[in-house]
């Protein structure tokens, strides 16, 4: 059984897909971006202040969900440019946790140019 994820504070998305999926004792987040979800506006021109915002959205997920940062198993993030991995890594280590989830870290074209970093999570519930 599954159940979609949303968020009481802020519309859900408008594209064909869900914020987040809770199944089978999981929590899937799609890709989370640096953005304000009430305004839609970019955190910043930086890779640390949108890696900041897309883990506040990834959290908010997460927690409507049942979940939380420290039950992550599993992240995917996606850079625009790897040369700001360390500014990224930087803030990740900062907010997610230890013990850390697995991760994997990929170079992407992302869906708008202002976009520098998107965030996929998986967490369980229990």
């Amino acid at each position: 059984m599954k159940e979609v994820v949303s968020r009481s504070d802020v519309p859900g998305p408008s594209l064909p897909f869900s914020a987040g999926i809770r199944a089978n004792g999981f929590v899937f987040t799609a890709g989370q971006v640096g953005t304000d979800p009430r305004t839609g506006q970019v955190a910043g021109p930086d890779v640390a202040s949108q890696t900041r915002q897309a883990i506040a959205n990834v959290k908010a997920i997460l927690e409507a969900g049942g979940s939380s940062l420290e039950r992550l198993v599993k992240t995917t993030v996606f850079l625009a440019d790897m040369r700001t991995f360390e500014d990224m890594n930087a803030v990740y280590r900062e907010l997610i946790p230890e013990p850390r989830p697995g991760r994997s870290t990929i170079e992407a074209r992302l869906a708008r140019p202002e976009l520098l970093v998107e965030i996929e999570a998986v967490a369980t519930t229990d």
